[in-house]
This record gives structure tokens, sequence and C-alpha cells, in this order.
């Protein structure tokens, strides 16, 4: 083997091993584990879905159904993004699967669209949506695939109203904390136009934003996923909308 060869095979190594690195902590950081879905509950018209934020702990669940002393159906997964992805099932087909299981959908407990940002960050941050001390503002392309996610909440949502969903209670994001605070721009910006695909939408939607209650302590060391006090917090955010709902 030539030197021109030899080198070319070393490149096409160090960047398959870097693609492998990179993969694998953007697996572990948006919390690729987590709980199979609920298709069978007692409450079988009242449904999650989600994201890991739900998923990793299931405890924003646990609290819910504490409160209500009922259960809910639950198909949300982690690593999943709201819609598209390869990690996990999307939160839009994750409705669909809810739908064949038990097309009776009143109530919706939901969250999303986190991870269509957060992957291409934690990997390359093709979308240059982390900010930096050079770069303070979202660029235009971190935009343009918060807005593509936007238009994804919107039709979802318009469709569960065409399919005789009532409500729908969504989750915002909070920020996230330690070496991820370059995305607080990005979470800022997504919070607002989740709400706004909330206010939009011709289901009767609320937008729950939990950025004002979750502090550092309530996330744990990956900087992304809630305490128990963290997903404490965000059920009793979610509680009071809920409970004239059952």
């Amino acid at each position: 083997m030539n030197k021109i060869q030899s080198n070319s095979v070393l490149k096409n190594s160090l960047r398959f091993a870097k693609l492998t690195a990179g993969l694998l902590f953007m697996v572990s950081v948006v919390g690729c584990s987590g709980n199979p879905y609920v298709s069978n509950a007692e409450r079988n018209e009242i449904i999650t879905l989600g994201d890991s934020i739900y998923d990793l702990s299931g405890e924003i669940q646990l609290f819910l159904e504490q409160d209500a002393g009922e259960t809910f159906r639950d198909y949300t997964q982690s690593g999943a993004e709201l819609a598209g992805g390869s990690l996990a099932t999307s939160v839009i087909t994750q409705y669909a699967d809810a739908k064949s299981d038990n097309s009776t959908i009143e109530t919706i407990v939901m969250n999303g669209g986190g991870n269509d940002i957060l992957i291409p960050a934690m990997l390359f941050d093709p979308y240059r949506c982390k900010t930096k001390w050079y770069r303070p503002n979202l660029t235009n392309s971190c935009i343009s695939l918060i807005d593509d996610v936007y238009v994804d909440a919107v039709t979802l949502l318009n469709q569960m109203e065409t399919e005789s969903v009532s409500n729908v209670l969504y989750l915002g994001y909070y920020h996230t904390t330690g070496n991820l605070t370059s995305l607080i721009k990005a979470v800022d910006y997504g919070n607002t136009r989740l709400s706004e695909a909330c206010s939009n939408t011709t289901v009767d939607c609320s937008f729950i934003d939990p950025r004002s209650v979750i502090v550092p302590s309530d996330v744990i060391s990956d900087n992304i996923h809630p305490t128990t006090s963290g997903s404490q917090k965000m059920a009793a955010l979610i509680w009071p909308l809920l409970e004239p709902l059952l």
C-alpha cells in the first residue's frame, strides 16, 4: 500500500471513529433508554406522548397518576424527535400507534421538538444552534430548523383536532445547564414557537412553560434530564390543567 492510500485509509478510519464516538455520546445524552409503551390503562382516553423528559425516569407520569389515583396510557419514548429521527419512535408515530391501539383519545399530555434540535447540536451542530462568545445569537439555519419544528407541531395538533381529541397539554422545555448553556437561546426560541403552535392550532391546546420553576439543581448531571424534584415540579405545573379534564 503506498503512502497516499495509507493516508486515505487513516483519514477514513479517524472520520469513522469520530462519527461513532459522536453517536455514542449523543445516545447517552439524549437518553435512548427508558420505558416501553403502556397501551392499556384505567383511563385509556388519556395518553402521554413525548421524549425522555417524560420517559427516561417515568416520574412525571408517576406523579400525575398519583395525583389522579388512576393510570393513563403512555407512549413516550426516550430519544424521540417530534418528526422523523432514527433513534426512537417519533412523537407523530407515537400518536399513530396510540390511535391504532385504541382510537378513543380525548386528552393528550405531551412534549416534543427538543430532540429535533438537541440531537444534531450534540453531534456536529450543523445548524449552529449553540451560541458562542463570537456568535451570541441564533443563526438563520437554526431559526429555520426550529421553524420547521413549529410547522410539524401545528400539523400534528390540527390532525388531533380532526380526530376528535378534545384537549392537549403541551409541556415546553426548561434551560439546559452546565456545558449545555450554549443551547439556552435555542430553547427560548423553541418554546416561543411551540407556544405559538399551541395558539395557532384548531385543537384546544394549553402550553406549559417550565423555565421559571426548573433550576440547575432540578437537572441531572447530563445537563438535560430532570431529577425527581424537576419531574415533580413539572407534574405540578401540568396537574391543575389536567385535573378538570378527568
